[in-house]
């Protein structure tokens, strides 16, 4: 008998260690796209499923693309040529979503974040009122830094383009974190201890309240705290599925422009 892996089987080994069911009541993650049925052997894995990712799968031949955000997020009044859920349908691809709660995981986003930037004794910082699953952590630093050192820190780690950041002009042990927009958590990481707070976005106000409350506020982008899971989830589905050909995306990269 040849065993033959489907999207559906992609999905339950997902949905094993990031339940669809965890995910924030606000989300769309999901099966968004194609049939449980289908057979695959080469799936696309981005952050995002753009029509130009949609592209790159057809080119490639494959049946499937993981994405962390939703391909279809609000409920759609039109369906245009051209655009990601009408390309994944036109080439019959499917899409399985992992959204906040891969973000909430153990092994997910946040967890990922945290392994890139070497903090250690993660432990929930705050957990989500639905699931119970922490939304942000609260981790230790391997050595003590600077504000500007562990800004700095989190920008070679991270690879970005460039980040921002509030001084809170206390020295550094002590790291909250959430990945994409979790600057809401922020208030949470100063009455825990925390002396720096990471994230992918932040508002004019938090920066303020940040400096106010003594607490660095590093801005990393959303992309770049994000696609930290790309390369473990990859591995993971990998492991667990040798017939397919998990494949990073090559077209999908961080769409901030820095000058």
């Amino acid at each position: 008998m040849i065993f033959m892996t489907t999207v559906g089987d992609i999905y339950r080994a997902i949905d094993s260690f990031a339940p669809f069911s965890s995910q924030m009541d606000f989300d769309n993650a999901g099966l968004l796209a194609g049939d449980k049925e289908t057979e695959v052997r080469t799936a696309i894995l981005s952050l995002d499923i753009t029509p130009d990712v949609v592209h790159e799968a057809a080119r490639k031949k494959a049946q499937l693309v993981v994405s962390h955000h939703p391909v279809i997020f609000h409920p759609l009044r039109n369906l245009r040529p051209g655009s990601a859920p009408y390309l994944l349908a036109q080439y019959n691809i499917a899409a399985i979503c992992a959204h906040t709660n891969l973000d909430m995981a153990p092994g997910g986003v946040n967890d990922s974040l945290a392994g890139r930037l070497n903090l250690k004794d993660a432990a929930p910082l705050v957990c989500d009122s639905h699931s119970g699953r922490p939304a942000a952590l609260k981790c230790r630093t391997e050595r003590e830094f600077l504000p500007r050192k562990f800004a700095e820190f989190v920008k070679s780690r991270l690879g970005c383009d460039g980040l921002f950041y509030a001084d809170g002009r206390r020295k550094i042990d002590e790291v909250g974190l959430c990945s994409g927009s979790g600057a809401e958590y922020l208030y949470d990481a100063a009455a825990s201890g925390c002396q720096a707070f990471v994230t992918g976005e932040a508002k004019h106000n938090e920066l303020i309240d940040a400096k106010n409350l003594g607490i660095t506020l590093v801005v990393a982008g959303h992309y770049y705290t994000e696609n930290v899971v790309i390369g473990p989830l990859l591995n993971r589905l990998s492991e667990s599925f040798p017939d397919v050909a998990f494949l990073r995306t090559e077209v999908f990269s961080c769409p901030e422009e820095y000058l």
